[in-house]
């Protein structure tokens, strides 16, 4: 397998083997990994110093569903710390089937340089000066680069968010019908992109270079038992397809983990306006897709198309996250307005989490009412045009907090929080304080195991196992991520029987043992050395906490606060 390094300094390209010391590495263990090794930890986040790699899963390429995953990493702008984003679409099985295990981006290019990374269907590459792209929004790019390039190939870029730099800015990615709605989203590293002058990366579609299999017979027959369990799983097999994630809409906002009106609250009274039976309902009405493959490889196609009352598309997919984050957090219950909120961020190249958090707390702060869509849609506009108040928005909710003078702004590490409140689900509180990433839910979603209705034995309003289940499931994640295996597709490793489908399918890859103390020792390695260089870049163990609005006010209707001690917070790992 092999590495591309481009210099966007000296505008040069070397194609060489992955260095030993990664050998078997990919996704998140090798982004994080290499990261480490070679960046300084308190260098510019958006100087020469950092690097952007991009990352195939380890099983990008190969036979097993759902794993056309890439991570992005580099220092983040936004927090000052490491960073892996994680993005689907068609860049990572592109990438693995011309035989490509990362791209390194380095250096930097002069400021007003616009450039282009084409890589081909034989695995040569090459910088094509971009002038005539600049300041394109993603959607216009992507147009123009078919129309250029030809429609077998997948893009990945920044909109003028990531060119102006900003710390919220999204690297987006080409869904299989070629529009640019998935996103690396958190972390700022749009802006990274931005800082080299980097706009796109062009990846051939065409490769055949299949990731090599050291037994093919025995991956072949564990990756088919993964996909039957996949599809046999009712989460997976029934409610994904029709709903997608917005199916937790309700169930969350029943619970009162909700964070509402800049997490005042934590029920919107018009959660069932914007839930994923109501967006379903509205779909199917207008003509739209509610069921949609947005990913290569993928056999759950959880992804959806939202049109307009025209039955124009607006967007896809339209994702619980973002359904809060432009709704509940805003006390916006209207969907459509959602829907556009979720297209303007992907055109513009912002994170959704962040914005809709950004734009959160300028409500809070007064600025514009709880409730007024339009004004938030003027607000994302903002960003696009390059005003000074759309630089604060689309730095996130951080500088948006300092704009208004404003305290109450839900950040960990200076990455807003997700869609999960920790006063109601006290293990997010454990993994938002100290996952190496910030405000991060996928780094360890343990809401499954403190909701009942999931078949979670937690009580999620006490800190008994919190700590434990937030530590087991972070590692777990770092591991899955560094695989490729989508979130949604690990029902078909719940079991002791799936879990074991994956070991052998490492096994049948790469020849060696597998087992699940190699497995522990993969997520222990990307963690290690995500804090080891958060460390280096200043972070303490007083950044692992919560703003002090989870541990004093009381969230309705529970009006329960955050009880995990400092002391625990402290020992979630204490490797």
């Amino acid at each position: 397998m092999k590495l591309i390094r481009v210099d966007m300094s000296a505008k040069s390209i070397q194609t060489e083997d992955l260095p030993q010391a990664y050998s078997g590495l990919g996704g998140r263990a090798l982004t994080s990994n290499y990261i480490n090794d070679h960046v300084p930890a308190t260098c510019d986040a958006l100087g020469p110093e950092n690097i952007l790699i991009f990352a195939p899963g380890y099983f990008s390429a190969t036979p097993l569903i759902n794993t056309s995953r890439l991570s992005v990493g580099a220092k983040s702008p936004l927090t000052g710390g490491i960073k892996e984003s994680n993005v689907g679409g068609a860049v990572a099985a592109a990438l693995g089937n011309i035989g490509i295990t990362a791209i390194v981006v380095e250096g930097q290019a002069p400021a007003g340089e616009t450039w282009l990374l084409k890589v081909e269907a034989d695995g040569q590459a090459e910088l094509i000066e971009g002038g005539a792209y600049r300041a394109l929004r993603t959607y216009a790019l992507v147009e123009k680069l078919v129309d250029a390039y030809g429609p077998k190939n997948s893009v990945t870029c920044i909109g003028p968010a990531g060119e102006y730099q900003l710390s919220a800015a999204s690297i987006q990615t080409t869904d299989m019908d070629g529009h640019p709605c998935r996103a690396a989203g958190r972390g700022g590293l749009g802006a990274v992109m931005g800082a080299k002058g980097l706009k796109a990366l062009i990846v051939s579609r065409a490769g055949k270079a299949a990731a090599p299999l050291a037994d093919a017979e025995a991956f072949k027959t564990a990756a088919k038992a993964y996909a039957k369990a996949v599809k046999a799983d009712e989460f997976s097999g029934e409610i994904l397809p029709e709903l997608g994630s917005a199916c937790l809409v309700e169930a969350i906002n029943e619970v009162g983990a909700f964070p509402t009106r800049n997490a005042r609250e934590g029920q919107f009274e018009h959660a069932d306006q914007i839930s994923g039976e109501t967006m379903a309902r509205i779909i199917r009405e207008r003509g739209g897709k509610t069921t949609h493959k947005g990913c290569a490889q993928c056999i759950i196609d959880c992804s959806n198309e939202y049109v307009d009352k025209n039955g124009q598309y607006v967007t896809s997919s339209l994702e619980y996250e973002t359904i809060w984050s432009m709704g509940g957090m805003l006390g916006n219950g209207d969907l459509d307005a959602i829907a556009r909120l979720d297209f303007l961020c992907d055109d513009i190249g912002l994170d959704t989490i962040s914005t809709g958090v950004a734009i959160g707390v300028a409500m809070d702060a007064g600025y514009k009412s709880f409730g007024d869509a339009q004004a938030a849609i003027a607000m994302v506009e903002e960003v696009a045009a390059g005003t000074d108040f759309g630089k604060i928005i689309g730095n996130g909710p951080v500088a948006v907090g300092k704009h208004f003078n404003h305290d109450r702004v839900p950040v960990m590490k200076g990455q807003s929080m997700a869609a999960y409140d920790p006063r109601a689900i006290q293990g997010m509180a454990v993994t938002y304080a100290t996952s190496p990433m910030g405000g991060d839910h996928t780094a360890g979603w343990v809401v499954d195991q403190n909701l009942e209705a999931f078949g979670g034995t937690l009580d999620r309003f006490s800190a008994e196992g919190q700590v434990e289940a937030s530590r087991d499931t972070q590692i777990h994640m770092a591991a899955v991520d560094s695989v490729g295996i989508c979130d949604f597709a690990q029902s078909g490793l719940a079991t002791p029987e799936g879990i074991d489908n994956v070991y052998r399918m490492v096994a049948a890859k790469s020849g060696q043992p597998f087992a699940e103390d190699d497995w522990q020792a993969l997520g222990l390695r990307v963690l290690k050395a995500e804090r080891a260089f958060n460390r280096r870049a200043g972070f303490t163990p007083a950044d692992d906490r919560l703003p002090r609005m989870f541990y004093e006010e009381p969230l309705p209707p529970h009006n329960k606060v955050v009880v995990i001690s400092d002391a625990e917070m402290e020992n979630t790992f204490d490797f």
